[in-house]
């Protein structure tokens, strides 16, 4: 469907409640294109991957399982970034014959996976954590101090790159959220490794690792229910189905409005599909344009596509009930 400019004057009325929805609703991240963040994506790989190593090199040394909890929790990062980056460079691919949307959606299969992974490499920390704790061992806490400290500078800085998306896209929520966690958590280390140089409370180390467990469950709950929302093809957030339903019944000459569907396309972008009973017939292709203009500026779906009838009784849509699919 073409997106030509709209006329103004020509359903005022349309615009106006437009205008309140926006207000009352406030914007979403699904509005825009896939974003480019191909160079902050390599950065903070290298970052971390070296990060990892070093971290995984003075644990053993250490004997901290703190370092080597937060290796793993780093390594998973890395293949989360990894993961991302690759979802992000897909979405960007064109549409073809067998995938007609583009591979859009790999960016919400993306964030999903990071989620799943992350909890299960957590789950790991935490097993580990707690027979450390039944069994501590002592610890060499200034190593652990410093090698955290390095980790809350790399974590930060990487987390620095992917501050800008983190409202406009799940897949870049979920490289900022990993990198901000990760920054908390090694300054967390940090505070364990000072009072273990000083009290000699070995069992602290375990203590953090399971601290490290619960933060990061904590923070990725959110993101593995939004994610799994999206793949199934839910409602995005700040979109209100019934209002975009009023809008559309609201438009001119529309009787009725039946199968309404509003999904993600991908982490950014929102389509919608809608049949609207119009008895005057075809309405024409600006008025069509119109409504596609308003459904992207103030309902930020990028994707409508809309289905006219007349209601002809002699030949009733199959899709006329309320809850047909």
């Amino acid at each position: 469907m073409a997106h030509d400019h709209p006329d103004h004057t020509e359903h005022p009325h349309v615009y106006e409640r437009a205008r309140d929805h926006e207000h009352s609703q406030g914007g979403h991240g699904h509005a825009h294109a896939p974003a480019n963040f191909g160079r902050a994506f390599a950065i903070g790989i290298a970052l971390n991957l070296s990060f990892v190593l070093a971290e995984t090199v003075f644990g053993v040394l250490g004997h901290s399982l703190a370092l080597l909890a937060d290796a793993g929790h780093n390594l998973s990062d890395v293949l989360g970034l990894l993961m991302a980056w690759a979802a992000s460079a897909l979405a960007n691919r064109p549409p073809s014959g067998r995938f007609t949307y583009g591979l859009r959606s790999s960016s919400i299969l993306a964030a999903l996976a990071n989620a799943v992974f992350l909890l299960v490499v957590t789950g790991g920390i935490a097993w580990e954590a707690v027979g450390r704790l039944l069994h501590p061992a002592s610890v060499a806490s200034g190593i652990v101090i410093g090698v955290a400290a390095l980790g809350v500078l790399i974590n930060t800085s990487t987390a620095l790159l992917f501050m800008s998306g983190r409202k406009g896209d799940l897949n870049i929520r979920a490289a900022f959220l990993h990198m901000a966690s990760d920054a908390a958590i090694s300054f967390g280390v940090v505070i364990a490794g000072i009072v273990m140089l000083f009290t000699h409370w070995f069992w602290l180390d375990s203590s953090v690792s399971l601290l490290i467990s619960a933060l990061i469950v904590m923070a990725t709950w959110g993101l593995l229910r939004d994610s799994a929302y999206l793949a199934l093809h839910g409602v995005p957030e700040g979109i209100d189905t019934d209002t975009v339903r009023t809008y559309l019944l609201g438009l001119p000459n529309v009787a009725a409005v039946h199968d309404l569907h509003i999904w993600a396309m991908s982490t950014t972008e929102t389509a919608l599909t809608a049949h609207l009973v119009m008895p005057n017939g075809h309405p024409g292709d600006a008025l069509l344009n119109n409504i596609s203009e308003e459904l992207r500026e103030h309902f930020q779906i990028v994707h409508p596509t809309l289905q006219i009838e007349t209601g002809d009784p002699r030949h009733p849509c199959a899709l006329t009930g309320e809850h047909l699919v």
